[in-house]
């Protein structure tokens, strides 16, 4: 089946008091976005679309002619929320397709993961990467907390793998617009999830220290 990745780069640096959104910041001497494209591009017959604010399309593409990277890729309008930004990109999927939505700030993601993730999502009609949580957790309810079990939870990451026909429906026909991810789009739509072993060091560049912990895992 034909593959789409939509890489979502949304973020505009507020988190780690930069003016600089975070996916242009410098990781081993380029734009961490060029990272995450050139692993997906490592992927037979996929096309790239990346989801950018309208205001960053033309940085970005002086950066492309700065970086000489010439990797070609689809650029979409960034909408109100990240569900605005995915539904924009959706749209050029084509029907009886695969296509992973992913993070553009996880530059770390590995080909192998993606390839599972296509692999399963072509069986089961989705894939969602995840890894088990290390540290022991508790709940809070007002003015109490208790323990519970860990190996019930896991961390959700990236990418998120689906048959396109089942994830654009979703999209669709979803009457909420908050959701942080697209596997809980499609879960709201009846589908069951399925998920696949992540790897920890696919870590999301949030804050600064997150960018100290991709420089030494890159090196």
């Amino acid at each position: 089946m034909k593959k789409y990745a939509i890489l979502v780069a949304g973020g505009n640096g507020s988190r780690m008091g930069l003016e600089l959104p975070k996916q242009f910041l410098l990781l081993k001497g380029k734009p961490v976005l060029m990272h995450t494209i050139e692993v997906f591009s490592s992927i037979d017959s996929i096309q790239i679309i990346v989801v950018l604010p309208s205001n960053q399309i033309g940085y970005w593409k002086t950066l492309c002619q700065e970086y000489k990277f010439n990797i070609p890729v689809q650029l979409v309008d960034g909408g109100e929320t990240r569900f605005h930004s995915v539904k924009n990109a959706l749209t050029l999927v084509d029907e009886n397709t695969l296509v992973a939505i992913h993070d553009g700030v996880r530059p770390l993601i590995s080909k192998e993961i993606i390839a599972v993730s296509f692999s399963v999502a072509n069986e089961k009609g989705n894939a969602v990467t995840c890894v088990a949580l290390k540290d022991s957790i508790r709940q809070t309810n007002h003015d109490s907390n208790q323990s519970v079990n860990r190996s019930n939870y896991f961390l959700i990451q990236t990418p998120q793998t689906f048959k396109s026909d089942l994830i654009k429906s979703a999209y669709n026909n979803s009457k909420h617009t908050n959701f942080t991810d697209d596997a809980s789009v499609l879960e709201e739509a009846g589908n069951e999830i399925f998920l696949i072993d992540g790897d920890y060091k696919n870590i999301k560049i949030t804050t600064a220290d997150d960018m100290l912990i991709a420089e030494a895992l890159t090196k």
